[in-house]
């Protein structure tokens, strides 16, 4: 068993979604770094330990209201990174 966050997976899959759609959002690794981060520590923690619960974790994600928080934050820390590079 291991812990996962899976708000760390999902971040990643949104961004990388995100930057696959508009090549006007950052894609190099320092940025994307910084801004999953900052969106990260403004989103709630998932966290998993088994696969039970992680299959669990993603089934709720499929809720709209969760992918929008997360577009949201990520876009929040764009800013915050654009404007501090």
């Amino acid at each position: 068993m291991k812990l996962h966050n899976f708000m760390e997976t999902a971040v990643n899959r949104i961004y990388e979604d995100m930057i696959s759609s508009d090549e006007n959002i950052p894609n190099g690794e320092k940025v994307r770094l910084d801004i999953m981060a900052i969106a990260l520590n403004n989103l709630p923690p998932k966290y998993t330990v088994t696969e039970k619960g992680n299959l669990f974790t993603k089934v709720n994600t499929i809720e709209q209201q969760f992918r929008t928080d997360i577009i949201c934050e990520i876009m929040k820390a764009m800013e915050i990174v654009s404007q501090n590079p």
